[in-house]
């Protein structure tokens, strides 16, 4: 396996696979079989000394036939009784299996504000640290039964790859319902063309994934970029594939050429800048000028409250806010030294105002730049 791809797979000790409803579900609900063969996959990976976290989806889908639901539910309520429903079945089904095979599996339900507080994302980290220090293979959901909009990952794609940056995974692998990316979307688009590597999630990328989504999930193509671009800022590459292919990951894990391959960003972030990136939910929006842009994005500069061009949203003093160019398009997340009112106040000003403005002062930086992770590379990447 003298291959990018073998490389990785080489060096591989730790891995998330988060599967999709797609692929464990039918119209009919929750498909035992395939439920079997992947828990079977996970042991056999096990047994070879890989640690894996299981992110699984499929909750939902295993309860709304109980409830006459057909489809999506269209409703929180009825997504939170579906899941009540199959959660314990879901859960059943791969304890089982592992049984078999002489393993003990976990169930973990998180919600973003388990881990966008630094101190209950440090305790779900040593939570999974435990697990695998103890061969457990801890499989994940969102906590669909209580979580409300406000608090949701909104999908396990995106929840994997938080996951997979909380423990430092060395590569996150989704199995999707389909073969992996694509240029465009293949149910629709006869032309649309397969492709087995992506350096870099850009705009770009971005906006050939469209916004479809599958019947039985809440994903689509654009949350999986979403997840191999937060996997990426992590130091993680990203592998999609299709989880119903026979023996899927035998496959991958013996080094076939399958589905589509994401690298990881040149530059690992920190353990806090991979907390503010990835787990924090932004609450607003900062506003630069041009020359704000090009000194936080390729000078690594903290931002200055002369910088600011504008204000958006409410937001508290150690919030989360998107820092945006001047038309408003995110380049940056950062933690706010001060709330939305008192930099709509001391916006355009000089450090050496601000006292005098507010009264006081709480340090020179409107985001300092420990506090600061860019999404963007260069003030170029943005302007483009």
């Amino acid at each position: 396996m003298n291959t990018l791809r073998g490389n990785i797979l080489q060096q591989l000790k730790r891995v998330v696979i988060k599967v999709g409803s797609g692929v464990i579900s039918t119209d009919d609900g929750l498909d035992g079989a395939m439920v079997t063969r992947l828990a079977d996959d996970i042991c056999e990976l096990c047994a070879r000394g890989i640690e894996v976290i299981l992110v699984s989806s499929g909750a939902v889908s295993a309860g709304r036939n109980f409830l006459g639901i057909e489809g999506r539910p269209k409703t929180i309520p009825q997504k939170q009784a579906a899941a009540a429903i199959g959660q314990p079945r879901i859960m059943r089904a791969y304890k089982e299996v592992f049984e078999r095979h002489e393993r003990v599996a976990a169930q973990v339900l998180l919600t973003r504000d388990d881990l966008s507080n630094r101190r209950r994302y440090l305790n779900a980290h040593n939570t999974f640290d435990t697990l695998l220090e103890y061969g457990v293979t801890p499989i994940v959901n969102e906590n669909d039964t209580v979580v409300v909009e406000e608090i949701r990952f909104g999908d396990n794609d995106n929840l994997s790859a938080q996951v997979a940056s909380l423990m430092e995974a060395d590569l996150l692998l989704i199995l999707s319902d389909v073969d992996g990316f694509y240029d465009g979307d293949p149910s629709c688009n006869a032309g649309a063309q397969f492709v087995p590597l992506i350096e870099k999630v850009t705009p770009e990328v971005m906006a050939m994934a469209g916004t479809t989504r599958s019947t039985l999930g809440t994903g689509g193509m654009l949350t999986k970029l979403q997840a191999a671009q937060k996997a990426g800022l992590a130091g993680i590459p990203t592998l999609i594939v299709n989880g119903r292919s026979p023996s899927i990951l035998r496959r991958v894990f013996e080094g076939e050429e399958l589905g589509s391959l994401f690298l990881a960003s040149a530059s690992k972030l920190s353990a806090r800048k991979r907390w503010i990136a990835l787990t924090m939910l932004p609450s607003g929006k900062i506003l630069l000028d041009g020359g704000a842009v090009r000194a936080v994005a390729d000078s690594g500069k903290s931002l200055l409250p002369t910088g600011i061009v504008a204000v958006e949203g409410e937001f508290e003093r150690g919030d989360a806010v998107h820092i945006c160019d001047g038309n408003g398009v995110p380049f940056a997340i950062g933690v706010a030294s001060y709330n939305h009112v008192e930099l709509e106040q001391i916006k355009g000003h000089r450090c050496a105002e601000i006292e005098q403005i507010l009264g006081y002062q709480y340090r020179d930086e409107a985001v300092y730049r420990d506090n600061l992770v860019l999404i963007c590379d260069t003030a170029e990447e943005i302007e483009a």
